[in-house]
């Protein structure tokens, strides 16, 4: 059954008073994974503005058990809470390693690798604000080109982003998936899906961040929106080696074009001071991911 407003979950298992930002986009996609998972699940998660929203003990506004663990530890962790559930008999409940993309593409990558060769069993979810917004907004691989952020504050950043998801699909682990805060049943639909298969399985969720991009609070959800109307981001999923466009970027594929990137670039105060150059560059690196994903979809 397809999920929509109307037959979601009531049940919360994120309750009011966290102290996230306000337009914080990894605690509306939070809110869903969590109603996707049922309360049914341990998590476990890094340094992260994860760590600030599920608070500091004995005090918590999450109603699932977490585990923080070191930055570079978050698979690792995972794996060690699949084995002990596997030792106690522990049935019905999914490990999940949620994790910001510094604690992803960069400190946490050989973990992550390492329980995807394995396959281990347990969800892995990165929440991508493309920055270590939680120490000061300090440059990760999944900044963009040209963004100023802490640690490349008058340039901005001179590299481009890497692609996690990629990386991770080139594992062959059964399922990977792109999701965004701004299209919450999508991504509560992959949540569910996940769920039902066996293995590693790896989603990357873009969570816009209004402080460290330099937008207003309110913006948020837009935000993410004009992401997937341009192609910033493409929203899909592989499940086992089957590729499927997803959400709005089917929409966009079936019946529209992408929209200029400059548009979605020119609505965030950390590309104030990008250059034509660079907005060509990611154009075409936008224009190039979206053939391909379109020649993965020969059906549309």
């Amino acid at each position: 059954m397809k999920i929509n407003a109307l037959n979601l979950t009531e049940k919360e298992y994120l309750l009011p008073g966290n102290r996230t930002c306000p337009g914080c986009a990894l605690s509306l996609a939070y809110r869903h994974i969590l109603k996707a998972l049922e309360g049914q699940a341990v998590v476990t998660v890094p340094a992260s503005c994860l760590t600030v929203l599920h608070g500091m003990y004995p005090v918590t506004s999450v109603e699932v058990p977490c585990v923080n663990t070191p930055f570079a530890s978050t698979a690792a962790s995972a794996t060690g809470l699949v084995a002990g559930l596997k030792a106690l008999d522990r049935k019905g409940l999914t490990v999940v390693a949620i994790a910001g993309d510094g604690g992803t593409h960069d400190i946490g990558i050989q973990a992550l690798s390492g329980a995807a060769e394995r396959q281990t069993d347990f969800i892995y979810i990165c929440y991508d604000n493309e920055g270590y917004m939680n120490t000061g907004n300090q440059r990760s691989s999944s900044t963009p080109l040209g963004a100023i952020s802490g640690t490349t504050p008058i340039l901005g950043k001179q590299q481009s982003q890497k692609d996690m998801t990629a990386i991770m699909e080139a594992h062959g682990i059964p399922y990977v998936a792109t999701a965004n805060a701004s299209y919450p049943l999508d991504l509560y639909e992959k949540i569910r899906g996940a769920m039902l298969i066996q293995g590693t399985r790896f989603i990357h969720v873009f969570t816009p961040c209004p402080p460290g991009w330099r937008f207003p609070f309110n913006d948020t959800v837009r935000i993410g929106e004009l992401a997937v109307q341009t192609g910033w981001v493409v929203l899909y999923e592989v499940e086992h080696a089957v590729f499927r466009l997803s959400s709005a970027s089917k929409s966009i594929a079936q019946r529209g074009n992408l929209r200029p990137v400059r548009e979605y670039l020119a609505e965030q105060g950390r590309f104030q001071n990008i250059t034509e150059k660079q907005i060509n560059e990611l154009q075409e690196r936008v224009n190039a991911r979206w053939q391909r994903c379109l020649a993965r979809t020969p059906d549309l």
